[in-house]
């Protein structure tokens, strides 16, 4: 995870697939993908200003569905009230 975090910050929002994909049914969340999509973790994360928050880690989604949607649950949460704080 160590590595895809210093990819992402080199990288920014331009980090490509397979290191960074969108999360399907969340809007604006993306997914960080160590060893290019290759390991068991996911980073869950937003841009907010200008800043790339990651919110949370967890599974991969074929790996372990409900713990990947725990995660992406927990993510948005978090997010939102970073934003709410932010106004």
């Amino acid at each position: 995870m160590v590595n895809a975090i210093e990819k992402l910050a080199a990288f920014g929002p331009a980090l490509p697939f397979p290191h960074s994909s969108d999360v399907r049914g969340v809007e604006h969340l993306r997914e960080l993908r160590p060893r290019a999509g290759r390991s068991p973790w996911r980073g869950f994360y937003r841009r907010i200003g200008s800043v790339l928050v990651i919110a949370a880690i967890g599974p991969e989604a074929e790996a372990d569905r409900r713990g990947f949607e725990r995660a992406i649950a927990a993510a948005a949460t978090r997010l939102i009230e970073l934003q709410e704080d932010r106004s």
